[in-house]
Parts: structure tokens; sequence; C-alpha cells
């Protein structure tokens, strides 16, 4: 086996470590978003889930509700505009500022991503976090074993077993 290298420098690499842990979760959470047919990016659920709860909104301020840059936001805001989910409205009170909201499909993606698989996939990632107790290093370790051991969407298919929503 390769020693892992990042694992080995601790704190100097805590963010390729986080990094890394987010693009797994990220990636599994993918994978069970495909599994149950559906065509929107795990990368997107933040989007949706801001706009939903800010009603329309510009985009300077999603940007700001998800501590992202607004070029970001913008490249998000396109592509769910053209999945069809999201469509960009002008204000009322100035023809100038753009307003995203959700449209029919998007408030229907919405309400089954938060029926169907939200629920599951947080329950998961909540089971996976529970023993995770010390030092902030040993928890990267005791996580990233626990996903190496059994992958989100493992665990979302064994916590359906346990309790069904």
């Amino acid at each position: 086996m390769v020693d892992d290298v990042v694992r080995a420098l601790g704190h100097l690499s805590l963010g390729t470590r986080l990094r890394r842990i987010g693009e797994q979760l990220q990636s599994e959470t993918q994978r069970i978003l495909d599994d149950g047919g559906l065509s929107v990016q795990a990368s997107q659920c933040p989007v949706l889930v801001a706009v939903e709860r800010l009603g329309p909104v510009t985009i300077g301020d999603l940007a700001l509700a998800l501590g992202i840059t607004q070029p970001g936001a913008t490249r998000a805001v396109g592509l769910l505009v053209e999945a069809g989910s999201l469509e960009v409205l002008k204000s009322e009170g100035d023809a100038r500022v753009r307003l995203v909201a959700l449209t029919p499909a998007g408030k229907a993606l919405v309400a089954r991503l938060r029926a169907e698989l939200w629920p599951r996939i947080d329950r998961a990632v909540a089971e996976l976090c529970r023993p995770l107790a010390g030092p902030l290093l040993d928890q990267l370790d005791a996580l990233e074993g626990a996903l190496r051991d059994m992958p989100l969407p493992e665990r979302v298919a064994a916590l359906r077993e346990e309790a069904p929503l």
C-alpha cells in the first residue's frame, strides 16, 4: 500500500484533506442522485435550496448566501436555467435587476429531493460523523476511514433498510 502523503503532512495539508473529503462526499452524493434517477448535480443542490428559501433573489445575494463568488453563482444559475429548474426574472421595481427563481419543474425537483433523498443523505452523513471525537486530525482520519469502509451510497441503503422514511 502506498503511503498517504497528504495525511502524513498533518495540519500542513488540512485544506487538501478537507477538500478531498468534500469531493468524496459530493461524488458519492452524486451517485445517490443518479441512482434515484434525478438529473441534478450534487453541487447544484445548495443553489436550489438557497433560491427556495430566499424566494426570487439576485445573483449577488445568492452568492453571499452560499459563500461563493458572483461568477460561480452566475455559472451555477446558468446551468440550472438550461436544465429548466431556475428562471431569471426582471425585478418589478428596477428592470436592471435580475432575480433568480425556481420554475415549477425546479419546485417539483426540490420537493422530491427534500422528500426522498436529502433526509437519507443527511442521516447517512450524521451516522458517519457520530463516532468522531478528539483532535481534528484524528477525526479526519476516522471520517476518511469510515468513508473508505462504507461509502455514502451504502450507508444510505443500510439506513433505508433500518428505518424507511
